[in-house]
């Protein structure tokens, strides 16, 4: 279902390649840039036009941003050689997927306006092959004409797109969510171990678990990792301390108590702290099951995680 807007894409890692990857497969014009071009030139083996810099997409339609930290997102949008910097020319709508915090948003809503550029804010929730699945959902905040104009885009990206208000409400969003995605896997690792510990296989728990009303596409999709202890990183606990600690910021600036979510960013520091660095934080398994002097060994077992991707 192609658009007939002419798309640019900034940052293709892990997240930003799979999402890419859907424009490019509904026929969508889209050309992208990395700064590594090889992550780039990945893209253009399925069709996609690559360039050396962001600034060279200052004529695209539409230009979405997928990388990894504030500055990274200030930089691509007006560094020396950011998609803004062009004096001659400037896309009309700039969509920010990435996880950045507020105020970093605000700075960036804001030089998109001085250029007479809409921005929107588009967090999304999940990981390359939620993407893959088709199972991405989105929450966007920005000028809601901007959002209209571009909705037919953004569902390509997913199944589930939602505009949440204007300015940087999508970014709250997006946090209030990385932080319940911690409480749970933490809550889930303490009933497995316990489960274990008096006898019952983590598989079979799990099965009961997802077949239950307490069940979710969360639980089972990190079932194979709790079963087998297999923790390729999708969301590391480094990235989930950060989402943390922008959380906590906001909820010192609303005045709003979050204890459980306190003491759940510190058990993530902790395992942290462990090495856990660079896994999935799944592992947050392994810590709890450390601390109750539990020693676990991989099932072995074939478990579907429901997303019906291989």
């Amino acid at each position: 279902m192609a658009d007939t807007q002419r798309i640019g894409w900034i940052g293709c890692g892990r997240m930003g390649s799979a999402m890419a990857k859907r424009l490019i497969a509904d026929a969508n014009d889209v050309t992208v840039t990395n700064r590594t071009r090889s992550k780039a030139e990945a893209l253009g083996e399925f069709g996609a036009g690559v360039v050396d810099n962001p600034i060279d997409l200052a004529d695209r339609d539409v230009v979405f941003v997928m990388v990894s930290a504030d500055a990274q997102l200030l930089e691509v949008l007006n560094g020396p050689f950011g998609v803004l910097a062009n004096d001659e020319v400037a896309p009309r709508i700039v969509i920010d997927c990435s996880t950045v915090s507020p105020g970093a948003s605000a700075t960036a809503r804001e030089e998109c306006s001085l250029r007479g550029v809409d921005f929107l804010a588009a967090p999304v929730s999940g990981n390359p092959k939620v993407v893959t699945a088709g199972q991405l959902t989105l929450a966007v905040s920005g000028p809601r004409e901007a959002f209209d104009n571009v909705r037919s885009l953004l569902d390509q990206l997913g199944h589930g797109v939602t505009y949440v208000g204007e300015g940087e409400v999508a970014r709250l969003v997006k946090i209030c969510h990385n932080i319940f995605l911690g409480v749970v896997t933490q809550a889930m690792a303490e009933i497995t171990v316990l489960a274990e510990r008096g006898g019952v296989e983590r598989s079979s728990f799990l099965e009961f678990l997802n077949d239950s009303v307490m069940g979710s596409t969360f639980t089972r999709y990190k079932t194979p990792a709790f079963v087998n202890l297999e923790f390729k990183a999708s969301f590391t606990p480094v990235l989930l301390r950060k989402d943390f600690d922008l959380g906590m910021d906001e909820a010192k600036h609303l005045g709003v108590p979050m204890p459980v979510s306190a003491l759940c960013s510190e058990i993530v520091a902790g395992a942290i702290g462990a090495g856990y660095v660079d896994d999935d934080f799944a592992v947050l398994l392994l810590e709890q099951a450390r601390s109750a002097g539990l020693v676990l060994q991989s099932e072995n077992k074939v478990i579907d995680d429901g997303l019906g991707v291989k």
